[in-house]
């Protein structure tokens, strides 16, 4: 099993997780994919999450904010989904997307779990 197949069925194994993608942002392709939900569509989300991928890093860049994003975290009234930068030498350019059902996670330990699958993915 390769790295980001085990990344991938490890962010799936997060409490109320139904879908998650490792995406390139350059590119807005999603470079895999998990999910238990037929009305999630990876591949759309992973497009749309690149443009509010980029969007932030533009206005980070343009406030001139010496910093970086640990996540983004857009919660809706029935999900949360939350994108997370890969840090990682071998992996720069990469986020990964979770989408988790609000009433089945708790988004604390969710946030924490996906630190730990961002540290130790390399693609």
């Amino acid at each position: 099993m390769s790295n980001m197949d085990l990344a991938l069925k490890d962010m799936m194994s997060i409490d109320g997780a139904v879908g998650a993608a490792v995406v390139d942002y350059n590119s807005g392709m999603a470079l895999g994919m998990l999910g238990s939900s037929k009305a999630l569509d990876l591949q759309v989300a992973a497009a749309g999450n690149t443009e509010v991928m980029r969007a932030k890093m533009r206005t980070m860049e343009q406030l001139n904010l010496n910093d970086s994003i640990e996540d983004i975290l857009i919660t809706l009234s029935g999900q949360y989904h939350i994108i997370r930068p890969v840090t990682g030498r071998k992996s720069q350019g990469l986020f990964l997307y979770l989408a988790l059902d609000r009433g089945r996670s708790n988004l604390a330990m969710a946030r924490h779990q996906l630190k730990g699958i961002e540290t130790d993915l390399e693609v």
